[in-house]
């Protein structure tokens, strides 16, 4: 039978390992899916690739998948990470889940002068990063943080990486110009609704991981920018390339 269904799982895969899924994974295939005893899913953990599996329990008790074979080993991730300043509405679940499906491994929402939502729900953001991969395709879920300050990410103790910072100064370079170096690690940081404040933007510019970037000729939404930014950005220095 043909895999109708892919799930994120935290436990370990192999070769005839049983694995226990989730209260929801097991209401959604047996309400939803309305699987039988024996239906193929496919598993992956983010670390042991994707693996074919059949279901051995699936009811009001739980559900239980023994793995077969693999379909397709791990690949590495992208060292790209996402930090962008927290927006209203849905629209902080919508960058969770496009940014997941353009390949990011690791999710940081950051909080700047102009941000106006401060409270984030963490775990349903997790849980739409996974939603994300399982419908995309990808073997691995990245990781989402809880918020941090903008400062904070120029702290000079703080892990080393390039971050491309969307600029919507008319001298700001474009993405390929600032990843003509080719860098170990990138991040892109984008903006709240109404931007950067000028001292934000003076103090971004100052720091020597940060480098001020153009994303065309037409101001963007925050979560707009996200998209066109991690798009350029994949396409000139990640695994679009």
């Amino acid at each position: 039978m043909k895999p109708s269904q892919r799930l994120y799982v935290a436990s370990d895969l192999g070769q005839d390992r049983p694995v226990a899924l989730d209260a929801g994974q097991a209401h959604y295939l047996a309400h939803v899916l309305r699987l039988p005893m024996g239906a193929a899913v496919l598993l992956f953990n983010g670390r042991d690739g994707e693996w074919l599996a059949h279901l051995t329990q699936v009811g009001k008790k739980g559900a239980e998948a023994l793995c077969a074979e693999q379909t397709r080993t791990q690949t590495p991730v992208c060292d790209l990470d996402l930090l962008f300043a927290l927006v209203k509405g849905d629209r902080t679940d919508s960058i969770v889940e496009k940014a997941t499906e353009l390949g990011v491994a690791r999710i940081r929402p950051v909080l700047t002068e102009r941000t106006i939502v401060r409270k984030l729900n963490l775990e349903r953001l997790r849980s739409r990063a996974a939603e994300a991969s399982e419908q995309c395709g990808t073997l691995f879920v990245p990781e989402v943080f809880d918020a941090v300050s903008l400062m904070s990410l120029l702290d000079p103790k703080a892990e080393q990486r390039r971050i491309l910072f969307a600029d919507e100064a008319g001298d700001a370079m474009p993405v390929a110009e600032a990843l003509a170096d080719k860098p170990a690690r990138v991040a892109l940081l984008t903006g709240p609704e109404g931007g950067f404040t000028p001292a934000e933007r003076e103090k971004l510019r100052a720091s020597p991981l940060v480098r001020p970037i153009n994303l065309g000729p037409r101001i963007l939404r925050a979560d707009t920018a996200t998209f066109a930014g991690l798009t350029l950005i994949q396409s000139a220095w990640g695994d679009w390339v």
